[in-house]
């Protein structure tokens, strides 16, 4: 028996759609972090990009448990002296850019290498219901039905 490894003509390429609407943030990162990865496929080979393109929308609809919304922290320096600021995640998913904590926990739960690097490009992140990929025919995957933990009413 050998072992296999996938070649650029052996990968296949789906396109999917996440609602995120009540969804835990940690467990919505972690089921589309092993879906851009290609974890779920029988085909999976740990150097080659064989995981799918994922779409998520209604990224400010995500939940969080506990007081995180209010306590979890993101960090960054501006480049100055003393320019280390921070902004709750309440902040940002009430701010212009909600998508980017949606995106910050999938890209943290991604190795760190330049392969995770090429996987954030097959992840798409909407704030709203509407996505402009539809040509792609994207097909629906229920995480809220996965698992009872996975959802969470505000």
């Amino acid at each position: 028996m050998k072992t296999f490894s996938a070649t650029p003509a052996d990968i296949d390429k789906k396109w999917i759609v996440i609602d995120a609407e009540g969804v835990v943030l940690g467990r919505l990162a972690a089921i589309v972090a092993n879906r851009l990865r290609g974890k779920h496929k029988p085909t999976f080979t740990p150097h080659m990009d064989t995981g799918d393109n994922v779409i998520v929308v209604n990224a400010e609809k995500v939940q969080m448990t506990g007081n995180k919304r209010s306590e979890k922290l993101y960090h960054w320096y501006t480049g100055y002296p003393g320019g280390i600021k921070h902004r709750t995640a309440g902040q940002i998913l009430e701010g212009k850019h909600p998508e980017r904590v949606v995106e910050a926990a999938v890209k943290r739960m991604l190795p760190k290498n330049i392969l995770s690097r090429h996987l954030m490009g097959n992840l798409r992140v909407y704030a709203g219901p509407a996505h402009p990929h539809e040509a792609q025919s994207p097909q629906p995957l229920d995480v809220r039905a996965m698992n009872p933990k996975n959802s969470r009413s505000a």
